[in-house]
C-alpha cells in the first residue's frame, strides 16, 4: 500500500482514551500511559504518531504537554500534536515538548490572521490545517461549535497561502468504526489533488485503510479499531 499510516493517541486526564463522535460523555479509557503506547506503534514499525490532547481542545489551552513531551523523549517517533493550540504560548509549548508539526484547526477558522502568521513563521512543513466537518460545516473547539465555513473554499483560501497537508475528520464517522467516508475525501482530492490529505474518523478494518489506498487517499490516522482490536498492526504493516 502506498498510503502513510498513522496511528492516533487522544489524550484525557494523562490517559490514552477514544471519544464517539467527539461526545465527552461517550468516553472509553484504554491505557494509562499514552508512552507505552506510542513505544508500542514504534517497535511494530510505525514511524508517525498523531496525538491529540482533548483536555487541550476543550479548554482552548494546551494541558497534557509533558504526556507530549514523554512520548517524544522515550521515541523517534515523528509526533504531529493537535488540541489546544490558541497562543503563540502554546505553539511554543508544543514544539518545546517536541512535536515535529501542530494540527491547528479552530483558529485557522477563528483568527485567520494568527494561522497565517504560524504558517510564516515555522513553515508549511510544521502546520497541519485541521479540517473537522459536520453537516458540511468546519466545526471549531473542540467540536463543541459549528463554524459557517464551508470545507472546499476554507481549504482553498489556506492552499493558496501555502498550506500543504490537511487533516480531515467527518465527525461523523469518528470514533464510530462505521467506515470512512471516502466520498468527502475523494471530493477533496479531485478538488485539490497536490494536496497532503489526512483521513480521519470511521476507520473499522484493515479493509476500510485498503479501500482508501485504493481511492488515492494519501495518508490515514486511526485509532479505535486499534484499540478494539479490529485490525492486526503487524498484518497492517505488512499488507501489500
Amino acid at each position: 500500500m502506498k498510503i502513510e499510516l498513522i496511528p492516533a493517541i487522544d489524550i484525557i486526564n494523562g490517559q490514552c482514551v477514544r471519544l464517539t463522535k467527539g461526545d465527552y460523555q461517550q468516553k472509553t479509557v484504554y491505557r494509562d500511559s499514552p508512552a507505552e503506547v506510542a513505544k508500542e506503534f514504534e517497535e511494530i514499525g510505525f514511524r508517525r504518531l498523531h496525538v491529540v490532547d482533548l483536555d487541550g481542545a476543550k479548554s482552548r489551552h494546551i494541558v497534557n504537554c509533558e504526556v507530549l513531551r514523554r512520548i517524544t523523549t522515550e521515541t523517534q517517533l515523528t509526533v504531529d500534536f493537535g488540541g489546544g493550540i490558541k497562543t503563540d504560548e502554546d505553539i511554543e509549548k508544543a514544539f518545546a515538548a517536541g512535536a515535529a508539526m501542530v494540527t491547528v484547526g479552530s483558529i485557522a477558522v477563528t483568527k485567520p490572521d494568527l494561522f497565517m502568521g504560524w504558517l510564516e513563521k515555522y513553515g508549511p512543513e510544521r502546520m497541519i490545517l485541521g479540517a473537522d466537518v459536520r453537516h458540511g460545516k468546519i466545526s471549531i473547539n473542540g467540536w463543541k461549535e459549528d463554524s459557517t465555513e464551508d470545507l472546499l473554499p476554507f481549504l482553498r483560501k489556506y492552499i493558496e497561502a501555502g498550506v500543504r497537508t490537511v487533516l480531515c475528520t467527518e465527525i461523523s464517522k469518528d470514533g464510530t468504526l462505521s467506515g470512512p467516508a471516502i466520498d468527502l475525501y475523494s471530493e477533496v482530492m479531485e478538488a485539490y489533488p497536490e494536496l497532503h490529505l489526512i483521513a480521519s474518523g470511521g476507520v473499522s478494518s484493515l479493509d476500510d485503510i485498503k479501500a482508501l489506498d485504493a481511492a488515492g487517499i494519501p495518508a490515514v490516522v486511526f485509532g479505535k479499531a486499534i484499540y478494539e482490536g479490529r485490525i492486526d498492526l503487524r498484518e497492517l504493516m505488512q499488507a501489500p
